[in-house]
């Protein structure tokens, strides 16, 4: 286990009510009623009565019973749970020294994005349209990535972390699609609302099916010549368009705000419950337990959010998404720098193609962060 000191200085900031959103202006407005969480805190404060309830809450129930956490070498069983679950926790992808760099290298983009102060009493500025106490690393940057980083472009390649990938596309030629991740500050009292991170359209190209055979699937016709609809029921479900991988620099606890996870929900039609019809259990199906230096590789249409942070400490999890090797070049942003994409591993290069700019080309407001909408808009002119 990877001791950091805890950040007494952040967050907990009690001029802050629950559930308080702003817009791209940063003007106060009602949170959506789907993403209210109609549980929290009526306080922000460390030691306020319902947040110690809540507390013990969590200690006591929070996380998936059970958890299977692999090796970077099972990539058969990650394989099984991948496709059974729509996630797998595999531990140690990044050694010590590399979780303490990106530990590092998170906190000083973080304090750029809380170097903006919020109104009034309030000690930070919330990111438009979310819960405040949390922010994306993504949606914070004029570029929505964090691949000018070379912190973040550095990971895009790892001997963790690249075989495990090529299992689970049953290929080499997958691409890069972007990177990101978030971080949530201590007193982030509320839920996020349940929610997929792609959506996908469901249409099965000759690509996706030969896709879905090289994972396994038998490509079974109907009577009419065509997919049976058993058989593209499975390739859809056993291919997703984007894995994500969120790292964690710190031990998931039950109080640090830990991601969850619903099982097998990457293969469910419907959407995700808001906040008020969201059952206790799928609030308490956390990846407690995931180790600094373990991550979760995610089929990107799960349901999964963020929960609580009732410690003391920052929970930062960045991350690196892939798409598969049949999704089309227009969901590619050209966000990576030449300069950076020069740093990179010869696969990693070949991974990054469909992202990195043109020669002599720049990636406009690569490093410029803000939380409010309005404000990346102008820096990024």
């Amino acid at each position: 286990m990877i001791e950091f000191e805890a950040d007494s200085d952040l967050g907990w900031c009690e001029h802050t009510p629950p559930n308080e959103s702003v817009d791209n202006a940063g003007n106060i407005v009602p949170t959506a009623d789907g993403a209210l969480d109609p549980r929290a805190p009526s306080e922000r404060r460390y030691d306020a009565p319902e947040v110690n309830r809540l507390r013990e809450h969590l200690r006591a129930n929070s996380g998936i019973h059970g958890l299977e956490i692999c090796d970077p070498d099972e990539h058969e069983r990650i394989l099984r749970i991948f496709q059974r679950d729509g996630f797998v926790v595999v531990r140690d992808l990044l050694n010590p020294t590399q979780v303490e760099q990106w530990h590092a290298e998170c906190d000083r983009v973080m304090r750029n994005i809380l170097a903006h102060p919020g109104q009034g009493e309030r000690k930070y500025c919330t990111e438009s349209y979310r819960l405040p106490h949390r922010y994306s690393f993504g949606t914070s940057s004029v570029t929505r990535e964090q691949l000018h980083e070379p912190a973040w472009a550095q990971m895009v390649d790892l001997p963790t972390t690249t075989p495990i990938l090529k299992a689970l596309f049953a290929s080499s030629d997958y691409f890069v699609l972007g990177s990101g991740g978030d971080f949530c500050l201590p007193g982030s009292i509320e839920y996020q609302v349940l929610h997929l991170d792609y959506p996908d359209a469901h249409i099965m190209t000759q690509e996706r099916a030969e896709h879905a055979e090289k994972l396994g699937v038998q490509l079974r016709l109907d009577d009419d010549g065509h997919l049976s609809a058993r058989t593209q029921q499975l390739a859809l479900i056993k291919t997703p368009p984007c894995i994500t991988i969120n790292f964690m620099t710190t031990d998931l606890t039950a109080e640090n705000g830990p991601i969850r996870h619903i099982p097998g929900a990457h293969g469910f039609p419907h959407s995700p419950p808001n906040q008020n019809d969201e059952p206790e259990w799928m609030r308490l199906s956390t990846l407690v337990g995931a180790p600094a230096g373990a991550g979760v590789f995610r089929d990107s249409r799960a349901w999964h959010g963020a929960t609580p942070n009732v410690s003391q400490e920052v929970r930062h999890m960045p991350n690196v998404e892939y798409a598969a090797p049949w999704v089309e070049a227009e969901r590619f942003k050209k966000t990576m720098p030449s300069e950076v994409f020069e740093s990179l591993t010869p696969y990693a290069q070949h991974l990054c193609r469909r992202v990195v700019v043109g020669p002599g080309e720049s990636v406009v407001g690569a490093g410029v962060m803000h939380p409010l909408g309005e404000e990346r808009e102008r820096l990024g002119r």
